[in-house]
Parts: C-alpha cells; structure tokens; sequence
C-alpha cells in the first residue's frame, strides 16, 4: 500500500523580495507566518505497518526550522531572493539527503498563498 505523510511546520520570518521592481509592496521588508508541509511517499512495508516515524522527519526539520525562525531571509545563505519559490527548493535541497522518501515541500506564505516544489 503507498501512501503519503505529511509533517508540518512553522516559522516567523522577515523577508523582502528584491527581484520586484520598485515600489511594489513585495520589496519592502515585511513578514510572515510561514507554514512548511513535508511530504513523503512511500510502499507501507507489510511486516511494519508504517512508513517512517513521524518523530524521525520531525528530527530532520529542526535544523532547518531553527536557521528559519525569527531571522531575516535574505540573510541565509541560499535565500538572498527569499521568495516562495527560492525557499521551498532551498529547504528540499537541505532534506533530500537525509529523506530519501521526499516527494514534496509545500511552502504556505499566507493563508491563501503557497508554493509546492516536489524536486
């Protein structure tokens, strides 16, 4: 049986996108409640009766969520045009290694607003 899980996380963050042309409220430093969702995919082996352990993708995240939470994106390395876009990549690049199981990030800007990157 495949199945896909899904662990969530969040982070408070500043952020301006340079890459908009003046004037454009985008370029302005402003900020977000982020909302990160982490998808993996996988056969359920029949012997374990799950995929992963929550608590081990939860692991993999906190570095990532700790680098993210209350900084200014544009100060990260990687993240100098911290758009939607730019991050739900970056934080794949940072998984991928450690989560062969990724199938996608799911970068939540706003309640209305998200990117899916799926590598």
């Amino acid at each position: 049986m495949q199945v896909d899980l899904v662990k969530s996380f969040g982070f408070e963050a500043a952020h301006w996108l340079p890459c908009f042309p003046e004037g454009h409220k985008c370029r302005r430093m402003h900020g977000h409640s982020f909302r990160v969702d982490v998808v993996v995919r996988g056969e359920i082996p029949d012997d374990r009766g799950y995929l992963i352990d929550f608590a081990d993708i939860k692991k993999l995240i906190a570095p990532i969520e700790k680098q993210l939470d209350h900084y200014c994106l544009n100060d990260i390395e990687g993240l100098e045009n911290p758009t939607s876009e730019v991050l739900a990549k970056w934080i794949w690049d940072r998984l991928k290694p450690e989560l062969d199981l990724l199938a996608e990030v799911v970068v939540h800007e706003t309640c209305t607003s998200r990117c899916h990157y799926r590598g």
